[in-house]
């Protein structure tokens, strides 16, 4: 079965790497879907984003890192994912993921499945990795790539 697992990936971190390798020991081939939001402003272009992703995995030949901009449950059929992949650290974005796969499920029939974050990595996210940098903080540790 082919999994896929999205985001927006900006920076991607150590903790989207842990979701990655334990996807890829579940399930035959995965799909990263780099989402393209035109309401969002990404640190990183979405060229650089994949490029990075596909250098980190190069020796990994059922992945394959592709962009999308519609929504995740039309790019997952197109790509004839059978399962969606998230990656949740906290009971709040237990929550959000909960929501979206519920309705996600509801409008295309596509299952997802909701993996806990390594207890080590739960306070890792993008958004802390941008904010630190932002101050100059060095956020190698955060980034496996």
């Amino acid at each position: 079965m082919k999994a896929l697992i999205t985001g927006s990936f900006d920076p991607f971190t150590i903790g989207h790497d842990d979701i990655v390798r334990r996807t890829l020991a579940l399930f035959d081939q995965v799909i990263v879907g780099v989402g393209v939001n035109e309401r969002k402003t990404y640190r990183q272009t979405t060229e650089e984003r994949i490029n990075a992703i596909r250098q980190r995995y190069a020796d990994e030949p059922r992945l394959e890192v592709k962009a999308y901009s519609d929504l995740t449950v039309d790019f997952a059929r197109r790509e004839g994912a059978g399962v969606i992949v998230k990656g949740v650290r906290s009971v709040k974005d237990y929550e959000y993921e909960r929501e979206q796969a519920d309705i996600n499920r509801r409008i295309s029939g596509i299952d997802t499945l909701l993996l806990p974050a390594d207890p080590a990595l739960a306070c890792v996210s993008s958004t802390m990795v941008r904010e630190l940098e932002h101050f100059g903080r060095d956020v190698s540790e955060f980034l496996p790539i």
